[in-house]
């Protein structure tokens, strides 16, 4: 599998590493990879856009919903119609990147030069109506990913201080009824 790493150039909205390369990948479309290494903690990316009601994204074209992130219960940042480069941060059900507050993605571990950068959306998505099917490959794929996912005690577990606000407080109230 080819791809070739483009460089990004100041993002029109958002902030993004310049450690970061942005690579149209087959069967993946843009992906981000470390283009050196990244350290645990390290700021990967920082999203910007306009927000919106769950109503509001659901009247955008389906490219502007499929750059958006949930970052509260009914709540999205949506970058709208421009093709930024922080937008290319995809799933995978074993990342190497989390959240810090709302709008920005750092390294969950030391990420090493090559890897592609990515986060877990069981980390931002909540909706009910959220569902994807997960073609990450990874030997703990879950084959499909909702806005349940969260509820998982062992998600709840391995990204602990890597949930969006939103979701941790929902988290600690679910803790505390026990």
């Amino acid at each position: 599998m080819s791809s070739v790493p483009v460089r990004p150039a100041v993002s029109r909205i958002a902030w993004t590493s310049p450690k970061i390369d942005r690579r149209q990948t087959p069967g993946a479309g843009w992906t981000l990879y470390a283009a050196e290494p990244i350290a645990k903690d390290e700021i990967i990316l920082v999203w910007g856009g306009v927000v919106l009601t769950t109503e509001q994204l659901y009247q955008q074209p389906d490219f502007a919903r499929d750059h958006a992130i949930q970052v509260d219960d009914d709540h999205h940042l949506c970058s709208g119609m421009v093709d930024d480069v922080a937008d290319s941060a995809n799933h995978s059900c074993n990342p190497n990147a989390g959240l810090r507050g709302q709008i920005t993605l750092v390294a969950m571990r030391d990420i090493a030069a090559g890897e592609e950068v990515c986060f877990d959306y069981a980390m931002s998505d909540s909706h009910p109506q959220f569902y994807m099917e997960c073609a990450c490959g990874q030997p703990n794929c879950r084959g499909v990913v909702t806005g349940d996912d969260w509820k998982l005690p062992e998600l709840q577990a391995r990204y602990e201080g890597y949930f969006m606000p939103y979701l941790q407080r929902r988290i600690d109230r679910l803790r505390n009824k026990y």
